[in-house]
């Protein structure tokens, strides 16, 4: 898998939706995924970032994307419900969607983690995600095969110290994935999480300030894995917890 090459068209037809697309690892698999033959849905918080994605894509002649400007963070179910019934109307069906989007809150000691960080670092990274894959799912079962990719990370397999809010997050993540991938075990609906590793991001060197970021792999350097689950190739793969990176 870290190898992983496609074909050209791997994704010709199919409708892919990656939150937190306007830059980093989302930016990188939107791309991706469009250059592969995908229309994307762009979603994320800031217009501005997003639109730069968009022509992007439109610029290399790629299919053109939808743009979906939401705040996970004060997002409501049915926020979820009706982008839904628009991508319903607009596609017929969803071919899959990469839960990119996450909240690092402050890395802080135990006794000093504050109620409304941890409150928005949950909403962000587990609340959002589930009344989003809850609203979906109907359409997800609209396409001959569909793929759910959460982000996972290597502080969700085990407690870090320091890491508060943001692991407990990610652990939470990994059990979400698990319970939906049992559900619909043997339908057309699979389910897995990635953990993207130490990758050159911003939230990477928000949490490591002192780390060369340069000596890090870029995004765009772990898009074989995130390729892989959203192609057909990975039809039989479902209920796992995948690293982007050789360890």
């Amino acid at each position: 898998m870290f190898n992983y090459q496609a074909a050209p068209q791997a994704l010709a037809e199919k409708v892919i939706l990656v939150t937190g697309a306007g830059d980093g690892i989302g930016k990188a698999a939107a791309l991706c995924y469009a250059r592969h033959g995908a229309t994307v849905i762009l979603l994320g918080k800031t217009t501005a970032k997003l639109t730069a994605v968009y022509d992007e894509i439109v610029a290399a002649g790629w299919p053109e994307p939808a743009i979906v400007p939401l705040d996970l963070k004060g997002a409501t179910a049915r926020h979820y419900q009706d982008m839904a019934a628009t991508i319903k109307a607009e596609f017929g069906k969803l071919d899959g969607v990469l839960h990119n989007a996450g909240m690092l809150g402050v890395l802080s000691p135990f006794e000093h983690l504050d109620l409304p960080t941890w409150q928005d670092i949950l909403q962000v990274n587990v609340t959002a995600a589930m009344l989003m894959s809850q609203a979906l799912v109907p359409v997800l079962k609209l396409a001959p095969q569909a793929s759910i990719v959460f982000t996972s990370s290597g502080v969700g397999r085990q407690g870090r110290a320091y890491w508060g809010g943001y692991a407990v997050s990610k652990f939470a993540t990994e059990g979400l994935m698990q319970v939906m991938a049992a559900e619909y075990e043997g339908t057309s609906l699979r389910v897995n999480a990635i953990n993207p590793g130490a990758t050159r991001t911003k939230m990477r060197s928000k949490a490591y300030p002192g780390e060369d970021q340069l000596s890090l792999p870029t995004a765009e350097q772990i898009m074989p894995l995130y390729l892989y689950l959203m192609s057909d190739d990975s039809k039989a793969v479902n209920g796992q917890s995948l690293d982007a990176q050789q360890k």
